[in-house]
């Protein structure tokens, strides 16, 4: 692989909240340092839906000698706010890389079912429904395809005027994605499972085969055991529908760290030998998923970050004054990105 990273969440929006609260300037600044300086990556995928806190952490991961993939991550938008907040994060973007950032820039990420208009369903649970019922999805899928297309194409020809370098769009295979106007090809369905795992080499390879460079911007799996055979499906966190607060864990697992380190190990050399240019932990830290003594509210185990959130109030000591400690995950991918040189 050319480059290796993992994703920094600024603040995924929902239901009046975001999933990385309080956003202190301060701690991001020293997060980008240590991703860059103790796991040795490459790369950063900043992601989140405020404005303001994408264009902070891009410039501290500028700052740290990151490569920056900048990657609004929106919900609940209409088509047109989406496309005003895409081509804003496009020229915010191109200030950063006027100013000497190795930057790139993603039209979004999995617009077809986190924006309002695309497909039925006003809020992301009502979406995520639709996307949950096979009859429903066979009827309305090749108008979300055609309609997700349309708005990318809008959305990458605004930001080619706004944005001087390469540009992107972190994809889901059911959108069926025109990669024509793009630089390159992305898709944030990297994750192994047990039930794509033997079809996983046929899906890189079609990935790679395209003619452009590929990436990989969303893998991981959560520290518990049986999590590897899950992937993005070891969600084991019940939220509360009217705050979309972590509420409960909805079944008992065991804390099993070993394993999530082993998986990501695992897929970033089969994404090395896949050919491969980029590719993306998901995720560094989930910050509205902390640890808790109480394991029925340990909702870490339910976390794909590679460092524990600590309880509000409490900070670590691998990192004095961090609202978080490494996670087994953390140490397997520093020693792989020193192996990396």
């Amino acid at each position: 692989m050319r480059a290796w990273g993992v994703t920094y969440d600024t603040g995924f929006t929902n239901l009046g909240t975001t999933t990385h609260e309080p956003f202190d300037p301060g701690v991001v600044a020293r997060d980008m340092r240590i991703i860059r300086d103790d796991l040795h990556a490459d790369a950063v995928r900043i992601t989140g839906g405020v404005a303001d806190r994408l264009e902070i952490a891009a410039r501290h991961a500028a700052d740290a000698g990151l490569e920056v993939w900048y990657c609004p991550f929106t919900n609940d938008l209409t088509t047109d706010q989406l496309l005003a907040f895409l081509l804003d994060a496009a020229e915010r973007a191109e200030r950063i890389r006027r100013e000497g950032a190795n930057i790139r820039f993603l039209t979004g990420s999995e617009i077809s079912i986190m924006t309002i208009g695309l497909m039925p369903g006003d809020t992301l649970a009502e979406r995520a429904a639709a996307l949950a019922d096979p009859a429903r999805i066979r009827e309305i899928l090749p108008g979300v395809q055609r309609a997700t297309n349309a708005l990318l194409a809008r959305a990458a020809a605004g930001a080619r005027e706004r944005f001087g370098g390469l540009i992107g769009y972190a994809s889901l295979p059911m959108e069926a994605v025109d990669w024509a106007p793009f630089d390159f090809i992305a898709t944030d369905a990297g994750y192994r499972d047990a039930t794509n795992a033997a079809g996983l080499p046929a899906s890189l390879a079609a990935l790679t085969s395209q003619g452009k460079p590929a990436a990989v911007t969303e893998f991981g799996c959560a520290p518990f055991t049986g999590a590897a055979d899950r992937g993005s499906r070891g969600d084991i966190i019940g939220y509360d529908e009217h705050t979309a607060q972590a509420a409960r864990l909805t079944e008992t697992v065991e804390r099993n760290e070993p394993e999530q380190a082993a998986y990501l190990r695992e897929l970033l050399d089969f994404y090395d030998r896949g050919g491969i240019d980029t590719a993306f932990v998901y995720t560094f830290a989930s910050r509205h998923l902390p640890t808790s003594d109480d394991p029925g509210r340990d909702f870490d185990r339910g976390s794909f970050g590679i460092v524990k959130v600590l309880p509000p109030g409490r900070t670590g000591t691998a990192y004095p004054g961090m609202p978080w400690e490494p996670k087994a995950a953390f140490h397997a991918l520093a020693e792989y990105g020193r192996t990396r040189g």
